[in-house]
């Protein structure tokens, strides 16, 4: 048999990973290296984007790196992660430093490296704390899929490619041109 991975401890993870990008799911470390270039401008655009649909609203997209900290005192679990863009509508849980709480809405943007980590480790947990409606962005293929949380499961609401207008589920009014985000 081979032996169980250390699950490290939040207090563990902040001595470790100082001055590093870095997420900790399940009390698993992962280290991230600089996205491309081509990662870069679809999460600067989205963002951009972002900025123009939330400037009249209560809820504020923040862009990566930025820590958002998903906690369960129930069960003493805290996870962190840095999605390329988070949409807080709890402005209470914002601190000066990170997001101690479930952002309506999470965009990640696919790079080769990390896709089936954001297909599946980042989905499930996600999923497990409630956030409402996920986006993965594919610069690869210009395509967004959007997700939304239906009785503690994702379900694909739609996949939006080329000249579509990519529509929110749970925000009314936040769409934008799909080619206005990839060349």
């Amino acid at each position: 048999m081979l032996p169980t991975p250390k699950k490290y401890t939040y207090q563990e993870f902040l001595e470790i990973t100082k001055d590093k990008r870095a997420e900790l799911i399940d009390g698993e470390i992962y280290l991230w290296t600089s996205p491309s270039t081509e990662h870069q401008r679809t999460v600067g655009r989205l963002f951009a984007k972002f900025l123009d649909l939330f400037s009249e609203r209560e809820c504020e997209p923040l862009i990566a790196p930025y820590d958002v900290i998903f906690e369960n005192e129930a069960t003493n679990e805290k996870h962190v992660v840095q999605p390329d863009i988070a949409v807080i509508c709890d402005k209470s849980k914002l601190t000066k430093d990170n997001y101690r709480g479930v952002p309506k809405l999470i965009v990640e943007v696919l790079s080769p490296s990390n896709a089936s980590f954001d297909y599946i480790r980042k989905m499930d947990l996600y999923a497990r704390f409630g956030v409402g409606e996920y986006w993965i962005a594919s610069p690869k293929s210009k395509t967004i899929q959007v997700f939304v949380l239906q009785d503690g499961v994702y379900f694909e609401y739609a996949t939006f490619s080329k000249d579509d207008l990519v529509k929110s589920s749970c925000f009314d009014n936040v769409e934008m041109k799909l080619n206005e985000i990839y060349d």
